[in-house]
């Protein structure tokens, strides 16, 4: 942060815990923080602590602030919602910016634990499937020769348990697929999608979404590929529909 011409406050608590491990703060400073947008925003002056500190958030919100806000966050929803007179102002947040902050925090978190000899402890193995959504991975070959028939493990497994792993991959490749068609014969006592909505619901049809020309080939190949292998079929004039939602794959796809 640049807080150049701002005085700071000395200030000798240590925080305890903060980013894994003790840290002794610069100092404090008053600050203005606004949240929201245009008429509906809400601006208020705000006490901050300055640590040096590895951490992928430049600014974390503490209840004090929230309530000098009056302010009601949700994780779940990734939403923040005050008051701006009589009427809600809000604040929403973004789920790949929430999910990298968290990556590199975990990842920070796990390479601390191994560098003090605590690989083991639990909590700390969460980062091994997390990390593998930053692209930190090795290819294995279920097939040799077949690039295409692959999957990817984590390049921070410990040499033994990524043999093992190898291992039972490729003698359990029979439980991959790799294209629409061998989806077939799974029972549904396996697996089951349902939707869970309260009976006597009064159907919604979601307003048409515009994803643009390259998104739509993409929809329309994945919908063509369903159809012909009978997963999905045609539905004229329907009382429920849904948007299609696309989903970035590890390799960028």
């Amino acid at each position: 942060m640049d807080l150049q011409g701002y005085e700071l406050s000395p200030i000798k608590t240590a925080l305890y815990g903060f980013a894994g491990h003790t840290v002794q703060p610069r100092g404090e400073v008053l600050l203005t923080i606004t949240l929201g947008l245009g008429d509906m925003k809400k601006t208020v002056m705000t006490r901050f602590t300055i640590v040096e500190a590895p951490s992928s958030y430049n600014v974390i919100l503490g209840r004090p602030d929230l309530n000098a806000f009056r302010a009601v966050a949700s994780a779940y929803h990734q939403k923040i919602k005050f008051p701006v007179g009589y009427r809600l102002g809000e604040v929403r947040g973004d789920q790949t910016s929430s999910r990298k902050c968290y990556v590199e925090i975990v990842k920070l978190d796990y390479k601390r634990a191994r560098q003090n000899g605590k690989e083991g402890c639990h909590g700390v193995r969460e980062v091994c499937s997390v990390e593998e959504a930053k692209g930190e991975h090795e290819e294995v070959e279920l097939v040799p020769g077949k690039g295409e028939k692959s999957t990817k493990i984590s390049r921070d497994l410990e040499s033994d348990l990524a043999e093992k792993l190898r291992g039972c991959l490729i003698k359990k490749i029979d439980v991959f697929t790799w294209s629409p068609d061998k989806l077939v014969g799974i029972s549904s006592h396996v697996v089951e999608q349902k939707l869970n909505i309260v009976p006597g619901s009064r159907p919604i049809m979601q307003k048409k979404r515009h994803f643009g020309a390259e998104k739509d080939r993409v929809i329309a190949g994945q919908v063509q590929e369903l159809l012909q292998v009978g997963h999905i079929k045609e539905v004229k004039f329907p009382t429920w529909l849904s948007n299609v939602v696309l989903v970035p794959k590890a390799t960028g796809k």
